[in-house]
């Protein structure tokens, strides 16, 4: 299922990217609804080009629809995401701990500037294969996403604005 998302941040793209870019970014944010606080992993840096390894654990309630596929403990996955700091864009794989033949999502993202802050762009392709509810569940999954992007915005503004 083909997604995208618009995160508005009222913090300049430039600072925002290279936030998003940052350990540090992750190790001060709040926990938000659903997720539990981000582990970080690993961080490269090279040329410019920063990938981040990011561990997530899903800390919320499923529909029935989607327990009947998946155990709400073995909930988690490693959000892998390259980031083009000075092109202020980059891509994103979730690769999950468990029911890694049932789940993938690929995606990119870019920043741009709006004049009051920035919006971060965010396109990707999230595949559930299970039979008779993977619709169901992908649309859940989705909607968590949104969710959790929302409440993660300000928090990130919090932590960047003076």
């Amino acid at each position: 299922m083909r997604f995208s998302v618009a995160q508005v941040f009222a913090t300049d793209a430039d600072r925002v990217c290279a936030a998003m870019a940052s350990e540090e970014l992750y190790r001060s944010m709040p926990e938000l609804p659903k997720l539990s606080q981000p582990e970080v992993l690993a961080r490269h840096e090279d040329d410019g080009t920063v990938e981040l390894l990011i561990r997530y654990r899903f800390d919320g309630d499923l529909s029935s629809a989607a327990r009947a596929v998946l155990d709400p403990s073995r909930l988690s996955w490693v959000e892998r995401s390259v980031h083009e700091v000075a092109g202020r864009s980059g891509s994103f794989t979730m690769e999950p701990d468990h029911y890694g033949d049932r789940f993938r999502c690929t995606g990119t993202f870019r920043y741009d500037e709006t004049g009051e802050g920035c919006v971060r762009h965010i396109e990707g392709d999230l595949r559930v294969r299970a039979p008779l509810v993977a619709g169901t569940v992908e649309r859940a999954i989705i909607s968590g996403l949104r969710e959790h992007l929302e409440h993660q915005a300000p928090a990130i503004d919090a932590l960047l604005l003076p």
